[in-house]
């Protein structure tokens, strides 16, 4: 695997976390400052936020579950609820949360960031499902998600910026680790003998979104997104399971597994093949499926993407190509893409939420 350069992280992350609440009243000079004063100017200079308190998703959930009329194609949150902690937030008052998942199928145990836009909350949409994009890290992708533990990349804003310019839906992002360990890459695999970290994306974060949010219940709500070993995941996971999942976007990505954790295993390793997977699901006829890879100037593998959507771009495999001129392999040029042409492309294969003309 490619090892993937995350670029800049956020202004106030988990890691830089401040005091809570104002401690003291500064004194300087036999001068001190007024209560009204030092909150004022503690705000200013950062001298205490609330990253690390507890936030919750969906102010409008507990209303529209109620509601009898929440049409067929949508999913209210099963429960039970996760716990969540601030790590970031937006400009536009839209937050980060993390909380820690043990996946009932894999057994593995790991921290999962979200991201919720802001129509989410929007009482238009209560009884609406939103998409879902579930967005892989490359490197290590463990213990953290450089997609969810800042927003210096630009990804939720990135959808923000589409969903006012309507080239993008408000997607919600759900951004889980995706290797066992900061030692080995597991191919986002159920490898023999290894951590199950495959069920853990195609099933246990599935399940945990089902959980939370309000979804819906076709594969038209549910896509991935990765770049490298993440975008290796994405797509993968989209071939090998098409009844769930529809499309990927897949940047700066490798073609087949190749983690030394397979031991030689051909057998095992052709089930996570996508070449091999591709190749089946053209055989079987379908069902469709969607998948973008991006690639910048200054990186390789170019090559690799165009020769796998010239064996397999055929039929219920849809494939296209975004080039991101002068990206590098990393985050930000990935993100750049995004913005540039490749939201916009899973946006119009994907599911949108659909307001309820009767609330204003």
């Amino acid at each position: 695997m490619q090892q993937d350069q995350q670029g800049d992280g956020g202004p106030v992350t988990e890691g830089s976390r401040r005091p809570h609440r104002l401690r003291m009243i500064l004194i300087s000079g036999g001068l001190a400052l007024t209560l009204a004063g030092a909150g004022t100017a503690a705000y200013q200079y950062g001298l205490f936020s609330d990253i690390g308190d507890p936030v919750a998703f969906g102010k409008t959930q507990e209303k529209a579950g109620a509601i009898a009329d929440v049409p067929p194609e949508v999913q209210m949150p099963t429960g039970p609820k996760a716990s969540f902690v601030r790590t970031s937030r937006l400009p536009d008052g839209t937050q980060i949360g993390r909380t820690t998942l043990t996946g009932k199928k894999s057994g593995f145990t790991g921290d999962v960031w979200v991201w919720v836009p802001k129509e989410y909350d929007d009482p238009r949409y209560a009884k609406s499902g939103f998409p879902v994009l579930i967005s892989l890290p490359g490197g290590r992708g463990y213990p953290t998600n450089y997609w969810g533990t800042g927003p210096g990349l630009g990804l939720q804003q990135a959808v923000s910026d589409g969903v006012k310019a309507g080239t993008s839906l408000p997607f919600i992002l759900i951004m889980p680790v995706h290797n066992a360990d900061t030692k080995h890459h597991f191919d986002a695999s159920d490898i023999p003998g290894q951590p199950k970290m495959g069920t853990w994306m195609v099933e246990d974060i599935p399940d945990f979104t089902k959980a939370n949010f309000r979804t819906f219940t076709s594969r038209d709500g549910w896509a991935f997104m990765g770049s490298s070993a993440g975008g290796f995941g994405a797509f993968k996971h989209v071939l090998k399971h098409p009844d769930r999942f529809k499309a990927a976007i897949a940047s700066g990505v490798d073609i087949v597994p190749d983690s030394p954790l397979w031991q030689g295993n051909k057998e095992a390793m052709d089930a996570d093949n996508p070449e091999k997977l591709a190749g089946r699901l053209i055989a079987a006829g379908g069902p469709d499926v969607y998948i973008n890879f991006q690639i910048g100037t200054k990186e390789s593998g170019r090559d690799k993407a165009e020769k796998f959507m010239n064996d397999f771009g055929k039929g219920p495999v849809h494939t296209s190509l975004q080039v991101i001129q002068d990206g590098e392999h990393n985050g930000k040029s990935y993100v750049r893409g995004m913005r540039e042409g490749s939201l916009e492309w899973i946006s119009k294969v994907m599911k949108a939420p659909t307001p309820d003309p009767v609330v204003r």
